[in-house]
């Protein structure tokens, strides 16, 4: 049986997108992971898979598969790519996303971008989660050299965000797997790494859960841009320059949500045996 799927990819954040609403096909670990391998199966950051509606007033669910297998809550920059088919395929501006993290209103933006309503960042140590109750704002964990005092964040998944003097000079695939595995992290965690330019720009590099280095992380991003704006380091408009490319987010007043605008770009289209 040929399984069709769709490459897209966000700033270098690359997807495999399975549409899955027909019933025809279950998804599942074994076949993330075949999926993802980069040199037996199509190659991706994570796998997205389009289900079938949940819940009233939405358009699909959205299921994400890290490369090892496990599913993710949130991921920005697939959520991007799944509303650009979801929004072509309806001729509509909009559409509405659900998964298992929550509700992610999604919209056409200018210049062939799409934003997405992320929502609002959990800051309380058991929405982390963490293994203990720690101040989010200044966790305390880090070796007190090259890492301190990060900030937890959830957006869907867990974060821990470090902001240092010049992220250019950190060697992430050696700090990330360490800190993704902290014994303060009983689900583990992804890791970004943030150097503050101005109080509208960030660098940005991150370390994903289950995936590792990536050229974007859309929930990452958020996460910086969140615990930038907790510590008084940014306002609440600020570009996140990352390895792939730049996302630009809003920060509500009102309800806190983040609204992230970026590319979706569309890599080529194909069937694999399955």
């Amino acid at each position: 049986m040929a399984l069709k799927f769709r490459k897209m990819h966000g700033l270098g954040n690359d997807f495999v997108v399975l549409d899955v609403r027909d019933g025809k096909m279950n998804v599942g670990p074994d076949l993330a992971r075949a999926l993802a391998d980069r040199r037996r199966g199509v190659g991706c950051d994570q796998v997205m898979v389009m289900e079938p509606p949940k819940t009233p007033g939405t358009d699909i669910f959205m299921r994400i598969y890290n490369p090892d297998g496990s599913e993710a809550g949130a991921c920005g920059n697939g959520t991007r790519c799944v509303a650009k088919v979801l929004m072509e395929e309806s001729g509509k501006a909009a559409c509405v996303i659900e998964t298992v993290s929550g509700i992610l209103p999604a919209n056409k933006a200018d210049g062939g971008l799409v934003t997405v309503d992320m929502g609002a960042p959990r800051t309380a140590w058991n929405e982390i989660p963490l293994s203990e109750e720690r101040d989010t704002l200044h966790l305390g964990i880090g070796d007190g050299d090259t890492l301190s005092d990060p900030v937890a964040i959830n957006m869907g998944n867990p974060h821990c965000v470090f902001f240092v003097n010049n992220v250019e000079e950190l060697s992430i695939e050696h700090l990330g797997p360490s800190v993704e595995r902290h014994a303060m992290f009983p689900q583990r965690t992804n890791v970004e790494f943030a150097q503050v330019i101005s109080p509208t720009k960030i660098r940005m590099r991150v370390w994903e859960r289950g995936t590792g280095v990536t050229q974007a992380c859309g929930s990452g991003a958020c996460a910086t841009a969140a615990a930038a704006l907790r510590r008084g380091l940014i306002g609440r408009d600020v570009e996140v320059v990352l390895d792939g490319g730049s996302l630009f987010f809003h920060i509500r007043e009102d309800d806190g949500h983040i609204l992230m605008t970026g590319a979706a770009t569309d890599v080529f289209a194909g069937e694999m045996a399955a």
